[in-house]
């Protein structure tokens, strides 16, 4: 089995790198070729602390495992990234543990490529402008997936703490050379966006649609249980909506599962991203709409993210090899 640190994560999974794994792995899900069954989440006994286990297989391309995580959301206060855990990657013909991947930047690079595949698909060609709501780890590597995919001019940046985005903003203005705005609300930084990433902790709506012009894409990200949503009903109502998987919107995700309630919906249909690159949905269709995709992270994707690194880690002789799992003698 080999072990790979937070630190060999980040080297070896390059967002560039990240995005068509993604894409392959929505693909299989939407073909039916991948098991994926909802998250199980307990809820500890302190605030909005959890426990999640997801496992996931798929057949095309072959994978077999699962992410176990606590996401505790107070913790970027003590220095520490809210999501710590490991992926556990399976051999799928005789079921040995072959891999176990730190959880942290794998899931903040793969929540990010998943969300640049969408607006690559979703978003007009001529976006240059991005508003980021949320300014922690998944700020700065959406950052570097909306910037894979379009030609990115401004980022406009709040936060619910001013120093946060102020901190975030430095550090873009070094790492891209894209002019960087901190906003002291989250409507001053939405006005005039093309492209909108939600990417906070927060449990109550940080987007309003009142705020979005016509032909804007969303990426909303950071609520991903039916009790915390981060955007308001009429923001939903007013997009076209896309899903990692359907499944999982129904069930996990209070940003469509509120409005559905409230009757705002009506009979409108939920394509999932994955049939979108299969050719079995349209993507945008006008310059004028509003596109929505609704990421909630599904284990397939870090399984084929945490594959990948694996066979990279083993060509380049990384990570830490540790003898597990008992062989069992010839007869």
């Amino acid at each position: 089995m080999r072990i790979l640190d937070d630190a060999q994560v980040q080297r070896l999974l390059p967002m560039r790198a990240c995005m068509p794994l993604m894409a392959s792995a929505l693909r299989s899900l939407s073909r039916g070729d991948a098991q994926v069954p909802l998250r199980t989440v307990v809820p500890l006994p302190r605030g909005h602390d959890v426990l999640a286990l997801m496992p996931a297989h798929a057949t095309t391309p072959a994978a077999l495992g699962a992410k176990v995580i606590t996401v505790f959301p107070d913790n970027p206060g003590r220095g520490l990234d809210a999501h710590q855990g490991a992926v556990l990657v399976f051999d799928p013909v005789d079921g040995r543990l072959l891999g176990l991947v730190d959880a942290s930047s794998l899931t903040a690079i793969r929540t990010a490529a998943v969300s640049g595949v969408a607006t690559e698909r979703l978003a007009r060609s001529d976006a240059t402008t991005l508003a980021l709501l949320g300014s922690g780890v998944q700020a700065r590597t959406h950052l570097d997936a909306m910037a894979q995919v379009r030609p990115l001019e401004r980022v406009c940046v709040w936060s619910r703490t001013p120093a946060h985005a102020e901190t975030f903003a430095a550090w873009a203005r070094t790492a891209f050379p894209i002019e960087v705005a901190t906003f002291g609300t989250a409507a001053e930084a939405v006005r005039g966006a093309d492209i909108v990433c939600t990417v906070t902790a927060s449990r109550e709506p940080v987007l309003k649609g009142s705020w979005l012009r016509p032909g804007t894409h969303v990426n909303a990200v950071g609520a991903s249980q039916p009790d915390a949503r981060e955007l308001d009903s009429r923001a939903v109502a007013m997009a076209r909506l896309f899903a990692d998987r359907r499944e999982s919107l129904e069930h996990e995700s209070a940003d469509y599962l509120v409005p559905l309630r409230e009757g705002l919906l009506g009979d409108a249909t939920v394509a999932e991203l994955g049939e979108v690159l299969l050719g079995k949905a349209e993507g945008r269709r006008t310059p004028e709409e509003i596109t929505l995709f609704k990421s909630l992270g599904l284990a397939i994707e870090d399984l084929i993210a945490a594959g990948h690194l694996l066979e990279r880690a083993e060509g380049e002789g990384v990570g830490t090899e540790v003898a597990f799992g008992g062989a069992h003698p010839s007869a």
